[in-house]
């Protein structure tokens, strides 16, 4: 059944709305969605909207995942950070990209939960790290690419600069609902890109969950 499931979002959500990178539309019909929702909800896992993982976050409507994705332009074997684990399905996809994926993740009982479940699955190498993402993740500098799955006001200065040079970083910008923007850091200073509008958790900042 949710093969089924997970063919017809990738076909009809997905592919249907213009996502064309093969490695994005590969791993989306790899990774099982339901199995990094809660158990309740596994039913509705492929439906195109954002779902509740508890805890006060939420997992990424499937097509939102895809476009950021898609916008990160990865090679596979590039270094990534991706701040704010949340279920760890958008970690799963970009590891199935052939991504070497660092996560950060503020909330504990998600960090924990998030790294126990990528490993059932196979995704033992993604690495799965407690702590703040606005201070990024230092001691594993530089990132090619960087990716923020919940909403700060204003791009937070430590990933950026954690970020090689020519590299990117997409995130959601904004309060309420926010810009889904695209970052490409340049010698002679970022370039923004803005994709389209969206709502994400804020995100939040030391003890603040």
């Amino acid at each position: 059944m949710y093969d089924r499931l997970r063919e017809r979002m990738v076909s009809a959500q997905i592919e249907a709305r213009g996502i064309e990178d093969p490695a994005v539309l590969k791993a989306l019909r790899k990774v099982e969605r339901h199995r990094f929702v809660l158990e309740e909800s596994r039913e509705h896992a492929y439906e195109d909207h954002a779902m509740s993982i508890g805890l006060g976050q939420t997992i990424s409507q499937p097509y939102v995942v895809a476009a950021m994705s898609e916008a990160l332009e990865l090679e596979a074997g590039m270094k990534v950070l991706e701040i704010g684990t949340g279920s760890g399905y958008q970690a799963a996809v970009l590891a199935e990209m052939g991504a070497v994926v660092h996560t950060i993740e503020i909330v504990p009982d998600l960090a924990r939960r998030s790294a126990a479940l990528l490993a059932e699955l196979g995704y033992g190498s993604v690495k799965v790290v407690e702590g703040d993402g606005y201070l990024g993740l230092p001691e594993e500098a530089p990132f090619d690419r960087v990716i923020i799955t919940a909403a700060p006001p204003k791009t937070p200065q430590p990933p950026l600069d954690q970020l090689v040079e020519g590299g990117l970083m997409v995130l959601p910008v904004g309060e309420h609902r926010q810009d889904l923007v695209v970052l490409k850091k340049t010698p002679s200073g970022v370039v923004r890109r803005d994709l389209f509008r969206v709502r994400f958790v804020p995100m939040v900042h030391g003890k603040g969950y």
